[in-house]
């Protein structure tokens, strides 16, 4: 990102710091986000999720439909994520809107995870509440026996979420706290930036 003069657009700036921390392996999910949405009655919650894709048209994350996160996007569809790199003094917040992404783009990310993690969508009920550890293992293991030597579809209450890029908001940190922070606002034409004090 060049705080000196700023692109017009964020979202080439954005994807060199995350290309950027995947290539030096900063961390063990370096594309790790705090998402954070409202309840129906106003109450904020977040959580850590995986950004999975990214571009012009918002950022990718996939979950359980029947989640917590997941009801809330559908009572308030205005959710914030943030991403920080504490080892590079920086972070990016966007806000937006999240959007279903489409069952066939759900269905090759699906297709990409690992035969546990498929089985795992399948075995939890995600925010429910659950007896024991040995359950939930107990019902994995029925669904490997299952589907021994087939492909496993994605349930339909699973599957990914698009955040549209409204805000973007980069924050590189300096010492005396004179950090740099650009923030965008996309418009009817495209983007508009200001920097903000620190």
């Amino acid at each position: 990102m060049n705080f000196t003069d700023p692109p017009l657009s964020p979202v080439d700036s954005a994807k060199a710091w995350f290309d950027q921390a995947v290539a030096e392996k900063i961390s063990r999910n370096p594309l790790t986000m705090s998402l954070s949405t409202v309840s129906s009655e106003g109450l904020p919650s977040s959580r850590m999720v995986l950004l999975k894709g990214f571009d012009d048209e918002g950022a990718v994350f996939y979950t359980n439909y029947q989640s917590l996160k997941a009801q809330e996007i559908d009572h308030n569809s205005n959710v914030s994520l943030l991403f920080h790199w504490d080892s590079y003094e920086r972070q990016l917040r966007i806000q937006g809107r999240a959007k279903k992404v489409s069952g066939e783009e759900s269905d090759r990310y699906f297709a990409s995870r690992d035969r546990l993690s498929r089985i795992g969508a399948w075995s939890s009920r995600q925010s429910e509440p659950l007896k024991s550890r040995t359950a939930l293992i107990g019902k994995v293991a029925m669904l490997t026996a299952r589907w021994v030597g087939r492909e496993i579809p994605r349930p339909e209450f699973w599957g990914g979420y698009r955040v549209s890029l409204d805000l973007v908001e980069f924050w590189q940190g300096h010492e005396g706290r004179l950090h740099d922070r650009i923030r965008y606002i996309r418009n009817e034409g495209g983007w508009e930036w200001l920097r903000l004090q620190p």
